[in-house]
């Protein structure tokens, strides 16, 4: 699983000009399933995400993480995460997990973090087109991927 997270003062998400979701000061996270991707996967990043040490504390040092703060976090899932260019100039998504697979892992991934943070999860709309107005903070972005551990 491959993940992209940045933190953010808010952030809000529509489909079809219709608002979804909607979040003040936490964390955006741009998701990807990949083939294969395992339970084991789903477990390090979530661990990763929540434990993500990327707020500041009262001295301004990067070092409070999301369940320290109780920010609230967007998921949006995001299979061009695994688009590969090595070759040529259209994106490849053959490392990319199956449409009802991915649903599945990433619904998991959201549910999970619903039990850790009840209430402070938003989510996106699986394969949709989807508007996404965030504004960044710092601005701090992190990669994540469960097979570079």
């Amino acid at each position: 699983m491959k993940a992209v997270v940045q933190r953010v003062r808010k952030a809000s998400l529509m489909v079809d000009d219709k608002l979804i979701s909607t979040i003040g000061e936490g964390l955006v996270c741009y998701l990807g399933v990949g083939r294969n991707d395992t339970d084991q996967d789903l477990s390090w990043l979530m661990r990763k995400v929540t434990g993500l040490r990327i707020f500041p504390d009262s001295e301004g040092k990067m070092n409070l993480s999301l369940l320290d703060c109780g920010y609230e976090i967007l998921v949006v899932s995001q299979f061009t995460l695994f688009g590969n260019v090595r070759k040529g100039f259209r994106p490849s998504f053959i490392e990319a997990e199956e449409p009802e697979l991915a649903r599945e892992m990433y619904d998991r991934f959201c549910a999970e973090l619903e039990i850790l943070r009840p209430g402070k999860i938003a989510k996106g709309v699986f394969a949709a087109d989807m508007l996404i107005e965030q504004t960044n903070y710092g601005p701090v972005t992190i990669l994540l991927d469960s097979r570079q551990t």
